[in-house]
């Protein structure tokens, strides 16, 4: 339908680019530790098993307030909710440049003091993510949020694509006013998350009820498409919060992303300082480091699309899991640099494709304060890769001297999420549109047609 198409390029436009450039910043704080540790870890004496430690705490922290977080969101609205939380995370993500002063001022080590402030980032940021899902959720029906989170993710790529030769860069700052490089790294990227926190606050809408910037017709279109979605779930099943936490589909997603997230932040935390080993200086290591990004951006965009026009999920994870795990496993047994980025970047793909489409299944069977819920624990529990991955890629190195068995351990991450997601039951019925819009002309022709236009 004319209006469909319309209605939602308008809604695309709107929210889309500015959310990425939200996530840009947001991870880029989260995983500009990399880059840091190339100085950082010699500055504090940090061990790769001590940084990895620290890199990952930040996820069992967030582990913790992801729920919560969520569910606070829901009630008081994302405008506001994540206004307070890029707020706080930039302040926290800015202490981080300081952690040899507060050290001193304190009496902690700077090991601990890292650890402390990685924790602190981690509470301060959960919710945003998992929050931004659920917005998209209100936002787009069922059979375009594979591609619409694809694009919002496209971010976590983009980051690295943009940000590892900005960070390589600021590397070069050592010495410049009396700081090292790494925290100018610090200091400078969590500058973009507190000005944001205003502008979040003037420009994000809460619901598509109260988006004055859509036409009447526009607005009330997409109101009782989203509502005859929402009906047509709970129709079948309608859950409640305690029931959304304990479902096993949930815990089986939660497993699946565990999977994905352990290649992609075990690979994130330590790419930099696999690519140094090639004999690279800092700048030249933050451009070869963003090579598997640029894939990754690709794949978001591609496979998300590819998933919602064959409106099918099931194969489009496993498959990209797959790929995920094959490329690091192959990468894990070359040593010719060439070589390794070549499978590393096959990896990408696989890492990046399948993120996006993992979102599509929670959202399929949730709705309302149960899908915040269940979005946010399937976050929350996969995050915990976040803290395992790094964590045992920094021990495999200390133990062992090298990357390869810690990449092989990544690997049958990866293959782990493929068996959960292969066992997983999956209704693609109910991201189909309802009875009512078909029978007004919505056909499967016209929706891609749609599709193509946002």
């Amino acid at each position: 339908m004319e209006i469909e198409a319309r209605t939602l390029a308008r809604v695309t436009a709107r929210l889309v680019p500015f959310l990425m450039l939200c996530y840009f910043v947001a991870y880029l704080d989260r995983v500009n530790v990399g880059f840091a540790a190339l100085q950082m870890n010699k500055d504090l004496h940090l061990s790769s098993s001590a940084f990895g430690f620290g890199a990952g705490i930040f996820f069992i922290a967030y582990f913790f307030f992801e729920v919560p977080s969520n569910l606070m969101l829901e009630k008081f609205g994302a405008r506001r909710w994540i206004a307070r939380i890029m707020f706080t995370w930039g302040i926290l993500a800015g202490a981080m440049a300081f952690i040899p002063d507060i050290s001193r001022y304190t009496g902690l080590s700077s090991a601990h003091v890292f650890y402390t402030l990685r924790v602190l980032l981690g509470i301060a940021e959960a919710g945003f993510f998992p929050g931004i899902i659920f917005l998209l959720t209100l936002w787009f029906p069922s059979m375009y949020r594979a591609r619409v989170v694809g694009y919002f993710m496209a971010a976590i790529p983009l980051s690295t694509v943009i940000g590892a030769p900005i960070s390589g860069a600021l590397l070069g700052m050592d010495g410049l006013a009396g700081m090292a490089g790494w925290q100018w790294v610090y200091l400078l990227e969590a500058a973009p998350a507190l000005l944001l926190s205003f502008v979040v606050l003037g420009y994000l809408t809460d619901r598509p009820k109260d988006a004055t910037w859509l036409q009447t017709d526009e607005r009330e279109w997409l109101v009782k498409r989203l509502a005859d979605e929402r009906s047509k779930r709970e129709a079948v099943r309608s859950f409640s919060v305690r029931e959304a936490l304990v479902n096993p589909r949930v815990l089986a997603i939660a497993l699946i992303y565990f999977g994905a997230n352990a290649t992609n932040y075990g690979l994130s935390f330590f790419l930099p300082q696999i690519v140094k080993g090639f004999g690279l200086t800092n700048l030249q290591t933050g451009f070869v480091t963003s090579l598997p990004y640029i894939v990754g951006v690709v794949s978001m965009v591609l496979w998300g699309r590819h998933s919602d026009s064959k409106l099918e999920r099931k194969w489009h994870v496993a498959i990209a899991l797959l790929v995920a795990a094959g490329g690091i496993g192959a990468a894990a047994g070359l040593d010719n640099p060439v070589l390794k980025m070549i499978a590393l970047s096959i990896a990408g793909f696989g890492i990046f494709g399948c993120l996006p489409v993992i979102w599509t299944l929670p959202a399929a069977f949730l709705s309302g304060a149960a899908a915040a819920c269940g979005i946010a624990a399937v976050n929350s529990l996969g995050n915990l890769a976040g803290f395992f991955g790094p964590y045992a890629m920094g021990w495999i190195k200390d133990s062992t001297g090298g990357f390869g068995a810690g990449l092989l351990c990544l690997a049958g991450a990866g293959l782990v999420g493929v068996a959960a997601v292969l066992l997983l039951h999956h209704d693609s019925a109910l991201e189909d549109a309802p009875d009512p819009l078909k029978s007004a002309g919505a056909t499967g022709t016209t929706r891609t047609e749609a599709g193509h236009r946002i």
